[in-house]
């Protein structure tokens, strides 16, 4: 696979990357099974898929801890880690505090590293933004555990433009991890100006807008009990169903291709490279090998001009918010 560099001094990732998330957390049904999930990321550096993403909060820590068996497997030099701090689940089921105050990031800091295994992170990101704290102290804590050889490259996930300018005011930001696929393109009015103007990657989540844009189900009734999504306003109701007549032009294009309705939807964000003159490296999720391949071949579709004019105005009628509750993404109350 084609490589990309992280940002004006970053590292070096492949063009796609694997979101771990559903390895161990959110999606529920059958559930991932351990050795197949090993299996799964083992195949994606066969693939030359090198940046794997995870985070403390996912599986509240046992995706960091099940990314660091497979790096105990003697692979850990051809892997471009990225973790994440600042969503804090311990006080409960369902609970999540918003943390960034310099002593709980070097704490999470040191946490992820002992569940990882590993001395170095190569790319930490600061998950969500904690409005109660100046994000200078925030970022100041993160640049002190690069001077300190804990991690080598920071990065910001859900943060508006006016954050991104001042975190790299105190510090280089390499990445810049936000929700972006056909179904989500709000980051584009601002965000993702101040990320190329700071010189940061774009690194896109939930690129398929989570197994919406897959065509692979249309309802809400599709979905397991206990999946996260159902409380998601576009999975729900007469928007899942509308939303689902949107998907006409990317099964077109697929038919005509012979590719996958996802293979579509990845190859629409992979190009948004070129739109934008920046490096953008989507993190598509998955558990199974199989569906580990089909996404990675995205990264070699190149959409028509005509294909990309037929997609265009999908966004701007998807029914329902990203979440149900959006203060803790870049577009909540107080936020600017």
């Amino acid at each position: 696979m084609r490589t990309t560099t992280l940002g004006t001094d970053g590292p070096v990732s492949s063009v796609q990357g694997l979101g771990c998330m559903g390895m161990s957390d959110f999606y529920a049904g059958a559930g991932p099974e351990h050795g197949e999930s090993l299996a799964t990321l083992g195949r994606a550096l066969d693939l030359g898929v090198t940046h794997f993403d995870t985070s403390d909060m996912y599986g509240t820590g046992r995706n960091e801890e099940l990314i660091g068996e497979f790096l105990r497997g003697g692979r850990r030099d051809e892997v471009l880690l990225a973790t994440k701090f600042g969503l804090d689940r311990h006080a409960g089921p369902g609970e999540r505090d918003i943390r960034g105050d310099a002593a709980y990031v070097k704490a999470a800091c040191d946490a992820s590293l002992a569940r990882l295994g590993i001395d170095t992170i190569d790319l930490y990101y600061m998950h969500r933004r904690d409005t109660t704290v100046p994000i200078e102290e925030t970022v100041g804590a993160m640049a002190e555990l690069v001077a300190a050889g804990k991690v080598r490259h920071l990065g910001l996930s859900e943060v508006t433009a006016k954050e991104i300018h001042a975190a790299a005011a105190v510090h280089p930001i390499a990445a810049v991890q936000a929700e972006w696929s056909l179904f989500a393109r709000d980051i584009e009015e601002s965000v993702v100006p101040a990320a190329r103007e700071v010189g940061a990657a774009l690194v896109p989540y939930s690129p398929l807008g989570r197994g919406f844009l897959s065509a692979l189900w249309t309802t809400f009734d599709d979905l397991p009990e206990g999946d996260f999504r159902r409380a998601q306003p576009r999975f729900v109701g007469d928007n899942a169903r509308s939303n689902a007549e949107l998907l006409a032009p990317v099964k077109e294009i697929a038919a005509t291709r012979g590719i996958t309705a996802a293979q579509v939807a990845l190859a629409w964000v992979q190009q948004r490279a070129d739109v934008w003159g920046m490096p953008v490296v989507p993190i598509p999720g998955t558990t199974k090998r199989t569906r580990l391949a089909e996404n990675a071949a995205a990264a070699d579709v190149t959409l028509t001009a005509d294909e990309l004019a037929s997609l265009e105005p999908i966004s701007a009628q998807v029914a329902g918010d990203r979440y149900a509750v959006m203060t803790s993404t870049y577009v909540g109350p107080g936020r600017e």
